[in-house]
């Protein structure tokens, strides 16, 4: 079997070679250069790529390696960041043509935890307008893909973060998560994603359930940069007293998942009804929790439709408002389908908005009562696989926006992490995501059990690769 190209090394793997000398930052980053400029015309994953920064910042690794003195545990690795982490004298747009491009004062937290390490900054990554749908329909930046099927989307709002993680830009890639926007792209493009616990990654700004969090293809990946990423930042005034979580102790087998008390939902109780390939897939996963010990329960549905709608409502409020602070000519920049989503909250009164709002806090105590009897909880990631790429949501209706949400949203407002990571494909060889969500701050469980069953899972497909390199390996 050959050797992996460089672009295709872990994070781990790569470290490893450059503290013994057998590789250099720089020769790596000239391979994802190359494969970045191969693929990248096809993905458009990427905001601000400026090769002559990368191999600065490589240089400047290499330096520090041969001396012997590296910064972190991730200098000289190429890491990604999405567009709305700030990056100090970058623009920041958030996805929409309606921001101004006024370059940021300071790097947000998860970005000068990369600098503060030596992680070597390949680019941003895409996202939609203000972040608010699981696609890469965007106004400001092109139409990002799924590199497992060009025709869709790699989901949202991390689009690009999922497509370059999936496509080997690199092994460390950084997206933000508010209700499925890790989690839904790491689902559809087949990567591995953690969505922490609230606060366990410091973020500026902070908000009701958003965090941040890594996008790998292997859950080492995702453990090697939690031990960056969870550093304090005194910024965020949402985040979680400094742990000293040992990060590089995650490995598991799956001989420990014997005795675990595992819930199985494959209903959400809310939105689109589950697709039978996707079920079917989360049913095989739990039969191998079962083989190996774990003690599997069906759990009945814990969200409702209200649940759901009123934190849908509640963000209709919150947008309707911000843009009503635009002028009229900027606000008609921003992609039709969030303007007309936003403006159906024109109408609202003060009661539904307060009813809106209580639906958050009603969320997070169902569900944390709901998960209580188990020490983890599988789930589909989403009812279905990768939709066409030019639907903003799956339904392409403004005004059921956010039918697909039913299985990652309630995580994001009871504070618990929640993983996703392949479990099978569909017959048009779509991933498909199993969601592992765990107690609250019990993150390194949730690593634990999600290498554990890294290991279970049937072996998985080959990465996708650029087309004309496709059709290379297909003769």
């Amino acid at each position: 079997m050959a050797a992996p190209a460089l672009h295709e090394l872990s994070a781990p793997a790569l470290v490893d070679l450059y503290r013994r000398r057998e590789l250099s930052p720089v020769e790596v980053a000239r391979s994802v250069l190359g494969h970045v400029e191969r693929w990248e015309p096809h993905l458009q994953a990427l905001y601000l790529l400026r090769p002559h920064r990368v191999l600065e910042q490589a240089r400047a690794s290499e330096a520090r390696w041969q001396r012997g003195e590296p910064l972190g545990p991730i200098d000289g690795v190429l890491v990604t960041i999405k567009d709305n982490i700030a990056t100090e004298g970058d623009p920041t747009p958030l996805g929409t043509a309606a921001m101004p491009l006024t370059p940021a004062a300071a790097d947000a937290p998860p970005a000068a935890r990369v600098r503060e390490s030596g992680g070597v900054i390949l680019a941003k990554t895409t996202m939609p307008d203000y972040g608010m749908l699981s696609s890469g329909l965007s106004s400001y930046h092109k139409l990002a893909r799924n590199p497992w099927d060009l025709s869709r989307t790699p989901g949202g709002s991390s689009a690009g973060a999922g497509s370059a993680a999936a496509a080997g830009y690199g092994p460390l890639h950084i997206g933000t998560d508010i209700g499925g926007s890790l989690r839904l792209p790491a689902g559809w493009c087949g990567i591995f994603t953690l969505k922490p616990s609230l606060g366990r990654i410091p973020i500026d700004p902070p908000y009701t359930g958003r965090a941040a969090g890594p996008m790998t293809r292997t859950v080492a990946d995702a453990a090697l940069f939690m031990a960056v990423l969870s550093r304090p930042d005194a910024r965020d005034s949402m985040s979680l007293p400094p742990q000293p979580i040992e990060w590089d102790r995650f490995e598991a087998a799956p001989e420990q998942l014997r005795g675990l008390r595992i819930g199985l939902l494959l209903e959400a109780g809310c939105g689109l009804p589950v697709e039978p390939e996707v079920r079917a897939a989360v049913e095989q996963a739990a039969r191998l929790f079962e083989q190996a010990g774990a003690i599997v329960t069906p759990m009945k549905p814990f969200m409702t439709q209200a649940m759901l709608d009123g934190m849908d409502h509640f963000w209709r409020m919150r947008s309707y408002v911000d843009m009503q602070a635009l002028a009229p000519d900027v606000k008609a920049r921003v992609l039709p389908y969030i303007r007309a989503w936003a403006d159906s909250a024109a109408g609202m009164s003060g009661e539904a908005v307060y009813r809106a709002v209580h639906q958050f806090h009603h969320t997070r105590v169902t569900t944390v009562n709901a998960c209580a009897p188990y020490d983890y909880v599988l789930s589909p990631v989403s009812p279905m696989p990768a939709f066409p790429v030019e639907l903003p949501s799956p339904t392409n209706d403004p005004l059921r926006p956010l039918e697909h949400i039913g299985f990652t949203v309630p995580y994001n407002m009871s504070e618990q992490p929640a993983a996703s990571v392949n479990c099978g494909y569909t017959t048009g060889g779509l991933p498909i995501g199993l969601q592992i969500a765990g107690r609250r701050f019990d993150d390194l469980g949730v690593l634990r059990v999600s290498r554990a069953f890294e290991q279970l899972r049937e072996p998985q497909r080959p990465w996708p690769q650029p087309p004309s390199e496709a059709l290379h390996h297909a003769d």
